[in-house]
């Protein structure tokens, strides 16, 4: 089998640093840590991305994809909106500001991104079906991108998630099947059926693809610092469901140092909690290096890991670039989707809520710098999570049709 993985030369054990050929594989031999893509990139500049298409394959030279990417039936996720928030800031108190909404992509969150990796892999690996476990958002992903690719698709959620998300990952076909239990018992239940006949030749995006589907958030890294007008930004607020997202940005704010492409600038990363499943929020305010599993009880059910496969990869970097992990309750994530909405039209799901929430408690207390240039991440539609706003699907008033009427109600 030829393989094409572009800029992608072997895969590195991210603990011990072995190297594997590229495979669906994630996880070391010799240490049982994850594997993840290693490059050789050659010359890349700055016109060459601004020519890209937008989307992110304008960065496939930074990816685990081949050249002609972009001929191909994909999603085409990214070049998402990054929101001067002038009106969220004043009501913080936060000089310069800006909300990166990836609700605008093809279903609605930032899981396009990893998934459009994902086929790409089970492209070279010549997989016919597309799988996942999920909280939600990527289950919608798969599907969608599975009926663009031509490729089967089966994913597996939580029995218990909002009826938005299930209705989402139904509709574009395949198999949604509901698991009774938490996320982590639907991604164990995964793990088990790679190891079956049942599972041959089917992809996992977030097991045994993850190493290339992971990469994808990467290009959240490249488009904000593009779309600063290629710096990087001083703050940075990122939820954390399993801990990828954060560990992957952190990784492209680095390479583009590493390729000249952006100045070595100091940047502080802060991850985002709900309290009802805050095991790294909480490990990281006792000083410890080791995350403790929890079972997850939150309207933000997609951040509801509670044993977070990169956990500790995160404090490494919320130590390392100065900035922290906080969490917030659920009616502050209700507050700070109010907040967001009044403020900036921008509807967030509960994961925004959860970062806006942390933007909002980092500022009061200190803990981020009112004075420098801070982005928030949205990753998600609210319109995928309207339980958690439900207290307000009614009018504000209900009068008879006349000015009298409406006169006694204003």
């Amino acid at each position: 089998m030829s393989l094409d993985f572009g800029p992608a030369v072997a895969l590195s054990c991210r603990e011990c640093g072995t190297r594997y050929p590229l495979g669906p594989s994630f996880a070391c031999q010799e240490c049982f840590g994850p594997l993840e893509a290693a490059y050789s990139f050659g010359e890349v500049t700055r016109a060459q991305i601004e020519s890209g298409p937008a989307n992110i394959w304008r960065y496939r030279s930074l990816l685990p994809v081949p050249a002609d990417v972009a001929s191909k039936p994909n999603m085409n996720p990214g070049w998402t909106k990054l929101v001067k928030a002038g009106n969220l800031g004043r009501a913080l108190g936060i000089k310069s500001l800006y909300v990166k909404d990836d609700s605008g992509n093809p279903t609605h969150s930032f899981k396009d991104r990893v998934v459009a990796m994902a086929v790409e892999a089970a492209r070279n690996f010549g997989f016919h079906t597309l799988s996942c476990s999920s909280t939600g958002n990527l289950a919608g992903a798969v599907t969608a991108a599975a009926a663009r690719a031509g490729l089967d698709a089966c994913v597996f959620i939580p029995a218990n998630l909002e009826q938005a998300k299930i209705a989402m990952a139904r509709v574009f076909g395949g198999k949604l099947i509901g698991i009774e239990g938490t996320y982590d018992d639907v991604n164990r239940f995964c793990s088990e059926l790679i190891g079956d006949p049942l599972g041959d030749k089917w992809g996992f995006t977030n097991i045994n693809l993850r190493p290339y589907y992971a990469e994808g958030s990467k290009t959240l890294a490249y488009e904000i610092a593009e779309q600063l007008g290629w710096r990087l930004p001083e703050q940075i607020i990122i939820p954390i469901a399993s801990g990828s997202q954060l560990t992957k940005i952190d990784k492209g704010f680095k390479e583009l140092v590493t390729l000249g492409l952006v100045e070595d600038t100091p940047y502080k990363i802060f991850g985002a909690q709900a309290a009802g499943c805050s095991p790294v929020s909480t490990a990281y305010k006792a000083g410890h290096d080791v995350v403790q599993p929890v079972k997850p009880n939150t309207i933000a059910k997609s951040l509801a890991i509670g044993n977070p496969a990169d956990g500790p990869y995160v404090l490494d970097i919320a130590r390392r670039t100065g900035g922290g992990v906080e969490d917030v309750t659920d009616p502050e994530i209700v507050a700070a989707i109010k907040l967001l909405a009044s403020t900036e039209g921008i509807f967030a799901e509960t994961a925004g809520g959860v970062t806006v929430g942390v933007l909002k408690k980092l500022t009061e207390s200190g803990q981020l710098d009112p004075e420098a240039e801070t982005v928030v991440l949205n990753t998600g539609d609210g319109l995928k999570t309207l339980d958690a706003i439900s207290d307000d699907a009614r009018p504000t008033a209900v009068i008879r049709p006349s000015l009298d009427a409406f006169r006694a109600t204003v």
